[in-house]
Formats: structure tokens, C-alpha cells, sequence
């Protein structure tokens, strides 16, 4: 499976739930991490961020009210719609079109919630690479997504249609594909997260960036 298999589908996904989840609230491990990482951020002299799979924009603007100037970008028109209803600055774009659109200035740090679960494990560096590549050199990077037992499938118990494709990572996974782009600052998971144990990763891009 690679994202451009899934990427109309998500996208489909996401247009038809945008109204539904501009009505949901969320739930408080959510905001109890973004909370850690705007500490994280202000200790860090952060000043701009960018979020990619922004959804509605809920987290987008929390940064953008507490002084952060903020680029939103998600694959659905109709998410970043919402978002640009609340004032923000919303670009759509899918995870393997980051680029030139987002100008040459480096962002301080970039947002990933509960997003890149749904890019195949095939396609994950090349994402870790354009989110690399956007990050000034110790730019600070969150992503949290579902964690699992490694399967990669649509999910048929999704309440959303399409039902939208999944990878849940083990924590092994999850980390190794990390530290390929970035090094890895914390890492912990979360299990009052619903039907999935979550993982979050704060990851930093290195002053000199080596692979392997």
C-alpha cells in the first residue's frame, strides 16, 4: 500500500466529517499534550509553527492565540475551509507536497496529531524527510498517532466512510522510522486513549543531519 492508494479516499473521509468534527470536543489527553508541548515550545524561544493534518484547526489556533504565528495544512479543502473561518493561515496539502508553497523561511517547530497513522509504512520517510527539510536545524517536532501491533489495513470498524486506511506501528516501529529524519527528545504512550493506545513522540531535527 502506498499514500497515493489512499489519498482520494482520506481525503473523502475528511470533507465528509468536517462538519461533525467542528461540533466535537476534544478529549483531554489531547489537550493535555498540547498544553506539554506549547511549554516546550516557550521554553525553546519558539515563534513559528506549522501544522500539518490540521483538521478544523482547533489545535492550530490554541498556538495561534497564545502568540505563535501559524501555517495550518491539510489534505481536505473542506477542513481548511474551517480553519480559515477561525483566521488562520490554511494551505491544503497532502504529507508528500510540503514545499515550496509554505515559502523558504524555516518553521521553529511543527504540530503532527493524529495524522501520519494514515501513511503507509512505504512512504513514511519521504514524509519525515519533507517535514525535516521544513524545520530550522533544532526545530522541535510532536507527533502523536494510534499505536498497534504493526498492521496496515483500512480499518471496517471506522465510524467515518470511506473508512479510512491505517498503519498502527509498534513502539519499535514508530521509534526506528523517527530517528531515520530526527532525534528523538521523549517518547511515551498513553493508554486512556479510546480503543487505541496512542504514542507521542517529541522529536528534534539534529544541527547536522546524518542518516542511517
Amino acid at each position: 500500500m502506498r499514500y497515493t492508494d489512499v489519498i482520494e479516499s482520506l481525503r473523502a473521509s475528511y470533507d465528509n466529517s468536517a462538519d461533525r468534527r467542528e461540533a466535537t470536543d476534544k478529549e483531554d489527553w489531547k489537550l493535555q499534550e498540547r498544553a506539554a508541548f506549547l511549554a516546550r515550545l516557550r521554553a525553546n524561544g519558539v515563534r513559528r509553527l506549522l501544522e500539518i493534518g490540521a483538521g478544523v484547526g482547533t489545535d492550530s489556533l490554541y498556538f495561534q492565540e497564545q502568540g505563535l504565528e501559524v501555517v495550518a495544512t491539510d489534505l481536505s479543502p473542506l477542513m481548511v475551509a474551517k480553519c480559515r473561518e477561525k483566521g488562520l493561515d490554511a494551505r491544503v496539502a497532502g504529507f508528500l507536497e510540503l514545499g515550496s508553497e509554505l515559502g523558504s523561511e524555516p518553521f521553529d517547530a511543527v504540530f503532527a496529531f493524529n495524522c501520519l497513522l494514515h501513511v503507509p509504512n512505504a512512504d513514511l520517510p519521504s514524509v519525515l524527510e519533507n517535514v525535516q527539510r521544513l524545520l530550522r536545524p533544532g526545530g522541535l517536532f510532536l507527533v502523536a498517532v494510534y499505536g498497534g501491533d504493526g498492521t496496515e489495513e483500512i480499518w471496517d470498524g471506522d465510524p467515518i466512510t470511506p473508512h479510512r486506511f491505517f498503519s498502527l506501528r509498534t513502539d519499535e516501529q514508530i521509534q526506528d522510522f523517527a530517528r531515520e529524519s530526527f532525534e528523538i527528545v521523549d517518547f511515551h504512550t498513553r493508554d486512556d486513549t479510546g480503543i487505541f493506545r496512542s504514542q507521542v513522540l517529541t522529536l528534534r531535527r539534529a544541527e547536522v543531519h546524518h542518516r542511517g
